[in-house]
C-alpha cells in the first residue's frame, strides 16, 4: 500500500498484544479511523536493542509472526519497516562466518577491520578525537578469529551491533537484497536507522560525511523507487541537516518538536514554536515521543541555549516520575542527549497538557506519528525501568489487549482518538496546504488551509484550553 497523509503508529511486534496477530486485531477493533499506518519497530531476529541489532532480514521473528502476519497488517495500514544500514548483529551468520574464516569467508568485506582501514592499523590520538562517537575511545570491539589471530573491528553502538562497510560490493549487494525484500513483504516507507553513521572516513568526524554519503542515499533511492517506496533517513542533529536532506527531495523526521513544544507548554510562551513550524518543510514525519529518550540536540539554536538548559530542568520538575538517574549510566542510556520518560508523563500526566501537545503536533506541517504508549496517554513505567535495569524501558510498557482495552475508557484516550481522525479527514492538512501561525504571549493560532478549506487551532498556551474550527 502506498503512503497516505495519515496518522502513523510506532509500536513493537508485541507491545500491543503479544504478536503481530494481535495487534491487527486491536487496530481495527480501536483504532480504524484514527491510524492510517504502523511504524512496526524491527521485527526481525536480533541479538540485542530490543530489534535494533538483527541477524538477518529474511524471516520474522518467530515470537511475532511471520511475513503472512506483517502482509496482512500491510493491507489495510501502510507500513514502515528499520533498515539497519550501519550495522548488523554480532550473531548474525555473517559476522560468525568472518570470525571462523576470515579471508576465507565470503563476507570478510563487509566488515572494518582496524588494520586494514588506519595508516598504521591504529587510529592516532587525534584521529580518534575527530570521530562523532557513543563511546570514550574510538569505535571498536576486539575479535578473535578461529586461527587465534586478533584485530578491531569497527562497532558503532553497542558490541552485538557490529558496523557494515558500506563501501564493498559484498556490503552492497546485501543492501540491495535487503530492501528489494523489504518492498516485496509489503513496505511503503523504509527508514534507515542511524544513517549518519554509515560512511567512515580517516580524518573526518565518521558522521554524515558528504559528498559519500549523498551517494549511498540516492544509491538506497535507486533500488526503492521502483518498487513506489520511501526511505526516512533518521538522524538526531542540529536541524540544519534534516533541511539539507529536506532540500534534496526526501521525507525527514521532525525531532525538534517534542522539546519546542515542552518549551511552549511549560512557559506559556509559543515564539520559539512558531518559529519552526514556520520554517520546517511540509515533507516531514512529526514526532512527540519515540521508543527513545526525548532528544536534546535536535533543538540546538532552535532554542537559545540557556532556554534549553530551562526546558530540561523543567522536565525533571514538572514531569511525574521523571529523574536525572533514569536518563544516566546507572539505567545504561547510551545517549547523553536524551531525557527518559513517556511524552505525558514529561507533561505531569496532565490530560489538558497532554491533548493540546498532541493537538500541536496534529496542526504542524508533516505526517504524525503517534508512538503507541502516547496513543494510550502512558506515564512513566518505573516498574519494568527497575526490572531491566535500562532507562529507555519507561516508555515501552508491553500492553496487553485486554490492557489496551481497558484504556480506552480514558477520556484523554477518547478525547486523542477524536483528535487523531480529525486528522485524518480533515482536506485542510493535505501536504499542498498551507500553514500560518501565530503567538502573542500565550496564545497560539495555527491556521492549515488548502484550497478552499482551512482549520484552525486557537490554544490557552497556561490554561491549556483549546478549540478548533
Amino acid at each position: 500500500m502506498n503512503l497516505k497523509n495519515e496518522i502513523m503508529l510506532i509500536t513493537y511486534a508485541d507491545s500491543m498484544g503479544n504478536n503481530l496477530k494481535e495487534l491487527h486485531e486491536l487496530l481495527n477493533q480501536h483504532y480504524q479511523n484514527a491510524v492510517g499506518g504502523v511504524h512496526i519497530l524491527p521485527f526481525f531476529p536480533s541479538s540485542a536493542d530490543r530489534g535494533f541489532a538483527p541477524m538477518c532480514y529474511d524471516k520474522v521473528d518467530e515470537k511475532f509472526g511471520d511475513f503472512s502476519d506483517v502482509e496482512a497488517l500491510g493491507k489495510e495500514y501502510y507500513l514502515m519497516f528499520d533498515f539497519m544500514v550501519n550495522h548488523i548483529s554480532a550473531s548474525s551468520v555473517y559476522f560468525k562466518d568472518f570470525l571462523e574464516k576470515k579471508d576465507a569467508s565470503a563476507y570478510k568485506d563487509m566488515f572494518i577491520r582496524y588494520s586494514q582501514f588506519w595508516k598504521n592499523g591504529e587510529p592516532t590520538q587525534e584521529q580518534t578525537d575527530l570521530i562523532y562517537k557513543r563511546k570514550p575511545r574510538a569505535p571498536y570491539v576486539d575479535v578473535t578469529f578461529s586461527d587465534g589471530s586478533r584485530d578491531k573491528v569497527w562497532c558503532t553502538f553497542c558490541e552485538e551491533q557490529i558496523d557494515l562497510d558500506i563501501r564493498t560490493e559484498a556490503t552492497k549487494k546485501f543492501i540491495r537484497d535487503t530492501l528489494l525484500s523489504m518492498c516485496h513483504h509489503g513496505a511503503s516507507v523504509i527508514r534507515l536507522d542511524a544513517f549518519a553513521y554509515a560512511v567512515k572516513k580517516p580524518d573526518t568526524n565518521c558522521f554524515f560525511i558528504e559528498p559519500d554519503i549523498w551517494e549511498l542515499l540516492h544509491e538506497i533511492e535507486d533500488v526503492v523507487k521502483k518498487e513506489h517506496v520511501e526511505i526516512l533517513p533518521e538522524i538526531h542533529e542540529h536541524y540544519t541537516i534534516p533541511m539539507k536532506i529536506s532540500d534534496q527531495g526526501f521525507w525527514v523526521y521532525d525531532f525538534a518538536l517534542p522539546v519546542l513544544t515542552l518549551h511552549a507548554l511549560y512557559n506559556h510562551d509559543g515564539q520559539y514554536l512558531k518559529h519552526w513550524l514556520e520554517m520546517c518543510p511540509m515533507k516531514q514525519f512529526t514526532t512527540l515521543d519515540t521508543h527513545d529518550g526525548i532528544g536534546i540536540v535536535d533543538v540546538k539554536d532552535l532554542l537559545p541555549d540557556e532556554e534549553i538548559e530551562k526546558v530540561k530542568e523543567q522536565m525533571y520538575s514538572q514531569g511525574a516520575n521523571v529523574k536525572k538517574i533514569y536518563s544516566s549510566e546507572a539505567y545504561h542510556n547510551l545517549d547523553i542527549y536524551q531525557v527518559n520518560t513517556t511524552y505525558y508523563s514529561a507533561l505531569g500526566n496532565n490530560d489538558k497538557a497532554y491533548l493540546l501537545s498532541r493537538a500541536i503536533q496534529f496542526f504542524a506541517p508533516g505526517i504524525p506519528q503517534v508512538y503507541y504508549v502516547g496513543m494510550l496517554a502512558g506515564s512513566n513505567d518505573i516498574a519494568l525501568m527497575e526490572q531491566t535495569k535500562n532507562g529507555r524501558d519507561i516508555n515501552r510498557h508491553y500492553y496487553s489487549k485486554e490492557e489496551v482495552a481497558k484504556e480506552q475508557e480514558r477520556p484523554v484516550v477518547q478525547e486523542l482518538k477524536k483528535l487523531m481522525t480529525l486528522r485524518n479527514t480533515h482536506p485542510a492538512f493535505s501536504l499542498e496546504g498551507t500553514i500560518q501561525v501565530n503567538s502573542a504571549n500565550d496564545l497560539l493560532t495555527i491556521t492549515r488551509t488548502f484550497g478552499n478549506d482551512s482549520i484552525t487551532l486557537h490554544a490557552n498556551l497556561t490554561t491549556y484550553d483549546y478549540t478548533i474550527e
